[in-house]
């Protein structure tokens, strides 16, 4: 069963350890996921404490793979991270710890029926990667991404929550879970080059060799005959069918949340539309958008705008 808004949140306050702990988290939300920032800066405090407490934890766990550290060491670091998860979830983190992260992420835990599994997904991903595994199929690609990001959307859930009486809201965790999925493949296309460049391949063998691209893209120049396009537009639709399967999440939230989850998500999605246009931008640098279009998105999220359009669609649907 989805978590619903009434009733989720602990009304206790917090004490000015755990405060001092979320305003770290929040500190490190806004200095290292700008795009992550402009959605929950609409949300209520408690909501937005506890998903700045899921960043920064997650962020750490992704530093551990991104960094320099020889892989072996990156293995015992992700473990030693895996047993704070657990001691997380057993409630044994006491508000004057000294881990900052572990204490805004127990009592969010407290607050919200955050499924802190998906942390351990995430870290089974960020595992994948330090292992150095590719990809043959979209269907492969695709458990990764429900590892480092399909998970993420469920977790996020859990502190958003569902409104009460939302319509198929028994399928919420699954389009939050395909939204992470949305964002992710957005996420490969963009950063195609930066993760050549670190020995990193994610799009599909199979997509690759059909395209002429298997050769790869770390100095972002393509062989002769290499359909550098069609390979963008052939993960762009499959991108755009998650996003509009995704979508359908909207509705279910109140009306912070689902502005929240529309501002990151339209932030993606505008990426996506510009590398469409011109896919071979992201062979030269990594393609952003602009602050004031950031702005107008989450402006567009807090009006509803797109949670109204995603009923009209499924109403249509249903008539």
């Amino acid at each position: 069963m989805s978590p619903t808004v009434e009733g989720s949140a602990h009304t206790t306050a917090p004490s000015a350890p755990v405060l001092a702990a979320y305003s770290y988290c929040e500190a490190v939300t806004g200095a290292q996921a700008r795009n992550f920032a402009y959605g929950i800066r609409l949300l209520p405090t408690d909501k937005r404490q506890a998903m700045s407490a899921l960043y920064a934890f997650s962020r750490r766990v992704d530093d551990i793979g991104d960094g320099t550290l020889p892989a072996a060491a990156k293995l015992a670091r992700l473990e030693e991270t895996r047993a704070l998860l657990g001691r997380i979830r057993d409630g044994e983190v006491d508000e004057d710890d000294t881990d900052p992260v572990a204490v805004a992420l127990t009592h969010a835990a407290r607050r919200f029926p955050i499924p802190l599994g998906g942390l351990d997904e995430l870290i089974d991903g960020v595992l994948m990667d330090v292992r150095g595994e590719t990809y043959a199929t979209w269907e492969d690609l695709e458990l990764y991404c429900r590892c480092v990001a399909g998970a993420i959307g469920r977790l996020s859930l859990g502190v958003f929550g569902t409104a009460a009486g939302a319509a198929g809201a028994e399928r919420a965790s699954e389009y939050a879970d395909t939204l992470g999925l949305a964002l992710q493949l957005t996420n490969i296309l963009r950063d195609v080059r930066e993760d050549a460049g670190n020995g990193r391949t994610y799009l599909p063998a199979e997509d690759l060799a059909k395209f002429g691209c298997d050769r790869g893209f770390a100095d972002g120049r393509l062989p002769a005959g290499a359909d550098f396009a069609g390979l963008v537009h052939h993960e762009v639709r499959r991108a755009r069918a998650l996003f509009a399967e995704g979508y359908r999440l909207l509705p279910m939230l109140d009306r912070r949340s689902g502005a929240c989850v529309a501002a990151m998500a339209g932030i993606y999605r505008r990426l996506l539309d510009r590398i469409e246009r011109e896919p071979e931008a992201v062979l030269r640098g990594r393609v952003s958008l602009p602050p004031h279009e950031k702005a107008y998105v989450a402006v567009r999220g807090l009006s509803g705008l797109d949670a109204r359009t995603v009923s009209r669609q499924r109403t249509r649907r249903t008539a």
